[in-house]
């Protein structure tokens, strides 16, 4: 392609909303049975000008991971460097397919979870055939799965756990499932085969099989998706769809990517069907892991994806997980000890967000408690740095230096910082109790962001969910900008 490419002149808007329409396309001809207009249309996809625009943004700028390089040590930073890879990737240079470069991140148990980190034009070329696959596939996947998917959160997962271990639902025994390794172990086979015939295919069989690179040495894949891989999610959907309507309407079922659970109202209907479960997972190379997979009554409640769901008396509560706040809060004291020389402006700018995040993810359940809890803790910790930093002064003298009172007559960590016209303001730790708990709204049925039917419910709940989740002053402005 010899036409020029601004990247600062590049209408977004306008690329989004072209990307956005193909999906639609796609999403409504698979919807129809329309397999050889689906084909079609995700071949323009995969040539498509503002796919690849929109797939080198999402990779070299909006991902969390775009300084980290696969095996060619290569990342892309500049303008000038998205340019180029935009023009490879059109000349169809960049698409030779490399193996993952292999490294561990800890899990909560302590032990590590692999990661495979592909190059940034593999990223990029698999974010390519995932805007042409996905939309495919949501007009096809079952209801109850949540994870990984446009539009459905783990907010969602634990709404409808809510709605089926209720008391007006009946359920009240659960089996926790727990697959054995199960991004390590999906068959290849069997996902090519749900697959089928599509544009694109030879190019997922190689990923499949690209192997990884491990302390310098290349190890072959025969099974299972590397995790960190743009598409591997939506593969290892793909490879899972299904059970929902395998159980039937008697069994509540609730998936979030690998993580899942069936209710029933009897331990006997449970033990009945696991055998029904262990074939449906054989056939995709995968199996229950028995020592951690157990069939419980809700009295004695069960954790999925960090919350407790669990009955007290006549009522199905949801809380935070035990283990995961005591997590954050150590953490947080862990980081407190090991910087005691950084400055108190530092430490809010470390600790808000991580605070705001955590508590945003659980402000949907009963968290209240839960929420002074870790403030609490936080201060104490917060206390015992500004003590390390002063072992000679008092305990009034510090007092005065770090804490003061909010909006609210609380006592609270803050700090002075001075701005670029040389004024100075003061920044406040923030307290995640004042965040209020409200109710999720759960998404409707098999709602998909890529029907075209569905435009006007998806902007009334993005509104909904903004204005939730704004703080007053700018739900205000929220309220203003609609009048």
């Amino acid at each position: 392609m010899t036409q020029k490419i601004d990247w600062s002149s590049i209408d977004w808007q306008q690329v989004d909303r072209r990307v956005r329409n193909l999906r639609r396309r796609i999403f409504r001809a698979a919807q129809n049975n329309e397999w050889n207009q689906v084909r079609s249309l995700m071949k323009l996809m995969l040539r498509s000008y503002s796919n690849i625009l929109q797939s080198v943004r999402k990779v070299t700028q909006d991902n969390k991971g775009k300084n980290t390089p696969g095996i060619d040590a290569q990342v892309v930073v500049s303008p000038r460097g998205r340019v180029a890879l935009v023009r490879a990737m059109l000349a169809r240079m960049a698409w030779r397919i490399s193996p993952a470069r292999r490294v561990y991140i800890p899990k909560a148990d302590g032990k590590q979870r692999p990661l495979g980190i592909l190059t940034i034009k593999n990223r990029v070329a698999q974010a390519i055939v995932k805007n042409a696959l996905e939309p495919c596939w949501e007009a096809q996947f079952e209801q109850h799965s949540y994870g990984f998917r446009p539009g459905r959160s783990a907010h969602d997962a634990i709404e409808q756990c809510f709605r089926r271990l209720n008391k007006h639902c009946g359920d009240i025994w659960i089996l926790d499932a727990d697959i054995k390794a199960a991004f390590d172990n999906i068959s290849h086979d069997f996902v090519l085969q749900q697959l089928g015939n599509i544009p694109g295919r030879g190019l997922l069989r190689k990923w499949l099989m690209a192997g990884y690179v491990e302390s310098e040495l290349f190890h072959a894949t025969a099974r299972g998706v590397p995790q960190g891989g743009v598409i591997s999610p939506l593969l290892a959907n793909i490879a899972m769809d299904g059970m929902q309507a395998l159980l039937g309407r008697k069994f509540g079922f609730i998936r979030y990517a690998d993580d899942f659970v069936v209710t029933a109202k009897s331990r006997e209907q449970l033990m009945a069907v696991v055998p029904t479960i262990e074939k449906f997972l054989d056939e995709r190379g995968l199996c229950l892991n028995n020592e951690k997979t157990s069939i419980r009554h809700i009295d004695d409640g069960f954790d999925f994806l960090g919350f407790n769901v669990r009955r007290y008396g006549s009522k199905c509560l949801i809380k935070p997980q035990k283990e995961k706040t005591f997590a954050f809060v150590n953490e947080m004291s862990a980081w407190l000890r090991y910087h005691r020389e950084v400055r108190p402006c530092d430490v809010i700018a470390y600790l808000n967000p991580r605070l705001t995040g955590w508590a945003n993810y659980y402000r949907h359940a009963i968290s209240k408690t839960v929420f002074s809890y870790v403030d609490k803790h936080i201060f104490r910790a917060l206390w015992r740095w500004c003590c390390r930093r002063h072992p000679n002064k008092s305990k009034y003298w510090i007092a005065d230096k770090y804490f003061g009172v909010d909006r609210f007559g609380s006592w609270c960590f803050h700090a002075f910082v001075k701005n670029q016209r040389g004024s100075i303001r003061r920044i406040d730790l923030k307290r995640i109790q004042e965040i209020s708990i409200t109710r999720h709204i759960k998404v409707n049925g098999t709602a998909s962001k890529d029907d075209p039917t569905l435009i006007s419910y998806w902007r009334l709940r993005a509104e909904r969910l903004l204005e939730r989740k704004a703080t007053p002053g700018k739900r205000r402005i929220l309220r203003a900008t609609e009048a």
